[in-house]
């Protein structure tokens, strides 16, 4: 299976990540990417860019390189309830939206199966939100089978997350249900690489591995066509402008 993208990346900005938007953008550039999604951490997250970071990526070009390039954040998600550490001035600004739980900002866990599965339904609801963030943590349970068909529903996207066979091992049992789950109801999800460093950005071969494995539908990947990511970019963002001109 072949990528055109990758949706869930970290610059310097996120200070234990430890390359610029630069070198992201031309290291997607150098494996052939049409778009490349930059995703810092919202400021929950500790370590997080400064004030302004969001709201003046407006100086960074959506085409760079030859690359469409997406002004994006991952968003924290802090309670029961959903809440993101998304301020509405940023929102305003950015093009894409991955909502993650993290230890360091929804509290370590294990947590209560009831409290992330409201979490996760009051996420669904959030309109800015295009992907839910590497959802198979082990310290953050769900109910997979009332909550991924609810993520269809609502236009996000599932994400694989490539660190997590790196950098969450334990999840990966999770991960492989939430897919299987995906793959049942239909649900479309997007394989990224969650890079830190620019040698990862576009490199997916654990995530292909699973899928393969799981003989997941192509049509369900939102990054494997230009054609359907475009389709996507076009529904649920403000992107046409600048699709038209790459």
């Amino acid at each position: 299976m072949n990528f055109i993208a990758d949706l869930h990346t970290h610059t310097v900005a996120s200070t234990h990540a430890y390359s610029t938007w630069e070198e992201m953008i031309r290291a997607a550039k150098e494996k052939g990417l049409w778009a490349l999604a930059v995703t810092d951490h919202g400021y929950a997250m500790p370590g997080a860019p400064g004030t302004w970071y969001f709201e003046n990526l407006r100086v960074i070009p959506r085409i760079y390189q030859g690359v469409l390039v997406l002004r994006g954040q991952e968003s924290n998600v802090l309670d029961a309830e959903g809440t993101l550490d998304l301020l509405p001035r940023d929102a305003e600004c950015l093009d894409w939206i991955v909502a993650s739980m993290h230890g360091p900002t929804m509290g370590p866990g294990p947590h209560k199966e009831q409290d992330i599965t409201r979490a996760w339904l009051r996420v669904a609801e959030n309109p800015v939100v295009r992907v839910i963030g590497h959802c198979g943590g082990a310290d953050f349970p769900f109910d997979y089978k009332r909550v991924i068909p609810v993520f269809g529903e609502a236009g996000k996207l599932v994400e694989l997350n490539e660190a997590t066979f790196r950098m969450r091992p334990r999840s990966i049992p999770n991960c492989v249900e939430i897919m299987k789950l995906c793959k049942q109801y239909k649900v479309p999800i997007v394989v990224n690489s969650d890079a830190h460093f620019s040698a990862s950005v576009g490199v997916f071969p654990e995530s292909i591995s699973m899928l393969s494995e799981l003989d997941f539908p192509r049509e369900l990947v939102i990054n494997s066509s230009r054609e359907r990511l475009e389709e996507y970019l076009l529904k649920y963002t403000k992107l046409a402008g600048e699709i038209g001109k790459i």
